[in-house]
């Protein structure tokens, strides 16, 4: 899992031969001010950690891509087998048997993707919350691959929500930024505990609060780190919604996904 990259594209440029790169080790804390890069020589450097530094240097760290993809498996799996994302049970949408509704996701931007230049680019996935078919809580999680860096425009066309899995017209939406010490076995398990204390009341409850209260303070440092989040999404949801905390925004559309 270990990977040596390059810290910044836009150092790409400055790669001549008569210049030799630092090497810096990742820091564990994304909050940090400053990180120490190594010369040829072995002479250590302070470098702004907040600030992409002029000269160019290599970064040794985690490659956050391929952990962040075998974390999410983990973490479907378990909250599939703690039966808060379990399939909608055949017939739940007899009327829809030739297809479902979605939710598509046609672009997306955040502010602050919550990650440092030295970290490279965000691992971004959300938490698609709202009732089950069997009235119970359930939590969906969504790979965000593409959306790598903030203040760049994406546009994914891809769907957020199956509103075959809900009982509800509406759900929530929690974007979080993966780093590369996640427990996602750990996430699960919280979000079980949050989310099955929630009860159907006969009307949709919103679970935006249940999920980051179920979040220990260490994960909005350098575990998943919140990003973003949506309220009350509706199948009819169409157009531009801005986010709750004012850190991003989405467009949005209903799509029907025919059976084959």
């Amino acid at each position: 899992m270990l990977r040596v990259r390059l810290g910044a594209a836009s150092m790409r440029a400055r790669l001549t031969p008569d210049v030799t790169p630092w090497v810096a080790v990742a820091a564990s804390d994304e909050h940090a001010k400053t990180i120490t890069a190594f010369d040829s020589r072995g002479r250590g450097h302070t470098v702004d950690a907040t600030h992409v530094p002029a000269f160019p240097l290599y970064v040794l760290d985690i490659d956050a891509a391929k952990a962040h993809k075998a974390g999410l498996r983990v973490l479907r799996e378990q909250l599939a087998d703690n039966g808060v994302s379990t399939p909608a049970p055949q017939g739940a949408h007899a009327a829809d048997t030739a297809g479902w509704w979605a939710t598509k996701v046609t672009a997306v931007e955040v502010n602050d993707d919550q990650e440092p230049w030295f970290k490279g680019a965000a691992e971004t996935f959300s938490l698609v919350t709202g009732f089950g078919q069997d009235g119970k809580a359930r939590v969906d999680s969504v790979d965000m691959i593409y959306l790598d860096y903030d203040g760049t425009v994406y546009y994914p066309n891809q769907i957020l929500v199956n509103w075959s899995n809900y009982k509800y017209n509406l759900a929530d939406v929690v974007m979080m930024e993966d780093d590369d010490g996640t427990n996602y076995k750990s996430l699960a398990q919280a979000l079980t505990t949050a989310l099955l204390t929630v009860t159907d009341q006969g009307t949709y409850i919103p679970l935006v609060n249940a999920v980051l209260s179920a979040m220990p303070d260490s994960w909005f440092t350098d575990d998943p780190d919140y990003v973003e989040s949506w309220y009350t999404l509706a199948r009819n949801s169409t157009g531009r919604l801005n986010g709750a905390a004012g850190n991003g925004w989405m467009t949005v559309e209903p799509y029907f996904v025919e059976q084959l």
